[in-house]
């Protein structure tokens, strides 16, 4: 069973990552607001260093504070760049479990989402963060207040392609194709084992897609998936050459593969409960949860 949101519910905003606009933060406020949900805004939020939203150990103790708060049902993260990686050494993954909260983000917040699904009793989704909400269309936020609350049942992926035919039934794993490789070798190394991997990216373009793909094909990261579906890869030089990279990487193992979920970087960003079980029809072109 999955967790999710009711109306009414708090959402922690958390800034694990870069530094961000303010008046998109506010925007993205307003937005989670006019959705009936409470939101609660951690001081700490607001420092920066670098390019970053504050030193690793503040942006990290935010997280923290918020996952300890039994006030708090869901968490979202402000934006991404980079960051998220930094943190996961200072993060109280002993708290984390036992207080069990939704946490929503996409970009570099899957290095958190990686580590989430891992954590038996988190919730995940892959969705716009908060200053995404501030500038996105009624079918990303439609799709975000389904995801977050539970009632998002299936998507139906009719403008993508399938680039191998098949059904599989896994977790939904993965995220940000970049994010995901960085991890690749360390002790958050993320566990695909068993999943529906997705993947996205912005502004790599194809040569970078297919190292990123072929260190972690050869690091053994897809040996035990059972599918793939991959989001937009948005502003990423070369796109033609994607989908014959993709199909290169995952042809050899007898799995359904499908292109063109519109999550991600994209003007469309759907969100994805994630570390949920999920049943991918490549050749049908959708994708279900089953029952949450």
């Amino acid at each position: 069973m999955g967790i999710f949101l009711n109306n009414g519910d708090m959402i922690g905003v958390a800034a694990p990552s870069a530094r961000f606009d303010r008046s998109l933060f506010e925007k993205g406020i307003s937005c989670l607001e006019s959705m009936g949900f409470e939101v609660r805004i951690p001081k700490g939020i607001f420092g920066e260093f670098r390019y970053l939203a504050g030193s690793d150990r503040n942006r990290a103790g935010v997280v923290n504070q918020l996952f300890a708060d039994p006030e708090v049902k869901g968490i979202i993260s402000v934006r991404g760049g980079f960051g998220a990686m930094r943190i996961l050494d200072h993060l109280d993954w002993e708290c984390i479990r036992a207080n069990p909260t939704l946490f929503i983000g996409f970009s570099d917040s899957s290095a958190l989402i990686s580590c989430l699904i891992s954590q038996k009793g988190t919730g995940t989704v892959h969705g716009p963060n908060l200053v995404s909400l501030a500038r996105a269309g009624q079918e990303t936020l439609d799709g975000f207040y389904r995801a977050v609350t539970g009632q998002l049942k299936k998507i139906d992926m009719a403008q993508g392609q399938c680039i191998v035919g098949g059904k599989a039934t896994g977790q939904l794993v993965g995220g940000n194709l970049a994010t995901l490789a960085h991890m690749t070798g360390t002790r958050f190394q993320p566990d695909f084992d068993g999943g529906i991997l997705f993947i996205e990216d912005v502004g790599e373009p194809a040569y970078k897609i297919d190292r990123m793909l072929s260190q972690m094909k050869l690091a053994g990261c897809f040996e035990r998936i059972r599918g793939v579906v991959a989001g937009s890869f948005e502003d990423c030089a070369n796109p033609e050459y994607i989908p014959e990279i993709i199909n290169e990487m995952f042809l050899d193992m007898g799995i359904p593969v499908f292109m063109g979920l519109a999550a991600g970087h994209g003007r469309i960003n759907l969100a994805l409960p994630m570390g949920t079980m999920v049943r991918l029809d490549a050749d049908r072109a959708l994708l279900a949860w089953e029952s949450q």
